[in-house]
């Protein structure tokens, strides 16, 4: 008997694993180079002194939202049971979103001033440009599970809001010639300060907005496939004797000792066929038919 889920989830757990791991590699490649870079011509924060740029604390915001979710498809191509907890996924729209505003401003107001070959190459290659479209990838085409709400638009906001305040702070009202820092982007000194103030956290909004909508796009788009997928195969089958035979497949193809009920495929399987089970029943079903096989091996 055919699992529905069971292809799909593997294949949805290698695409995000093998998405994230290249975005989390590129940051280390541009933050390394940075920290190595003692002296650069062009740019005064290298060495230490990097942690100081928006554009690096960004990229490293949405490396290591990328990295924690590795141990999670690991997990889910083990079990055949993936599933991104809420709170990485937040993470993750929140480092994109961080990125994207990178990739904007160096694209829109450093390149025009300092040059496209400065801007886009070394270390600010990986920076400035591949982390940030890979991490939107990423984020909108391969970890789409999770539908992502208006409320959480919000949040992505907080490490832009963070900054702006620290910036505000260290380039104008303490200075870099009393130790703080020089106007490295040109907010205050490039453009008038107040057109900096009101535009970052609207643009920012917009930023978010927009992946939230492409993010949601994609999940849907997968939801779909999904339903279509179970409801071919439930049409022609009692669902009962599916997540029965379901089980007994996972026993014997996972050879797990601990037992780990895919709810959620199961939840799937009843919204998209005729069967008047509940997931009460299904989840019993497939516990007890996992024992069963169990048992017999």
């Amino acid at each position: 008997m055919y699992d529905p889920s069971f292809r799909k989830t593997r294949t949805q757990c290698l695409m995000a694993l093998i998405s994230a791991a290249v975005v989390a590699v590129c940051v280390c490649i541009g933050v390394v180079t940075n920290l190595v870079t003692l002296y650069d011509e062009n740019f005064d924060h290298m060495g230490i002194r990097t942690f100081c740029m928006f554009t690096v604390n960004s990229n490293i915001l949405a490396g290591l939202s990328m990295l924690l979710c590795l141990p999670y498809t690991i997990d889910g191509m083990r079990t055949n049971n993936y599933h991104l907890p809420d709170w990485v996924v937040d993470l993750m729209f929140t480092g994109v979103t961080a990125v994207s505003l990178t990739f904007l401003v160096s694209l829109c107001i450093l390149a025009p001033v300092k040059g496209f070959v400065l801007i886009f190459t070394g270390s600010r290659f990986f920076l400035h440009g591949v982390c940030p479209i890979l991490a939107i990838l990423a984020f909108c085409c391969f970890i789409c599970d999770h539908y992502i709400r208006l409320g959480e638009t919000f949040l992505a906001l907080i490490p832009v809001f963070i900054y702006a305040v620290v910036y505000l702070v260290m380039v104008v009202f303490i200075g870099e010639e009393r130790g703080g820092w020089n106007d490295f982007y040109g907010f205050a000194t490039r453009i008038p300060l107040w057109i900096s103030l009101v535009t970052i956290m609207p643009l920012t909004f917009g930023i978010a907005a927009l992946l939230r909508y492409l993010h949601n796009i994609c999940c849907k788009r997968r939801r779909q496939r999904d339903a279509a997928l179970y409801r071919a195969s439930c049409e022609a089958e009692d669902l009962r004797s599916i997540v029965e035979n379901m089980a007994r497949i996972r026993k014997r193809a996972l050879k797990m000792d601990d037992i780990q009920i895919p709810s959620l495929a199961i939840k799937h399987m009843i919204q998209n066929s005729t069967s008047d089970m509940t997931l009460e029943e299904g989840c019993k079903l497939y516990l007890n038919a996992y024992l069963d096989e169990e048992k017999t091996t």
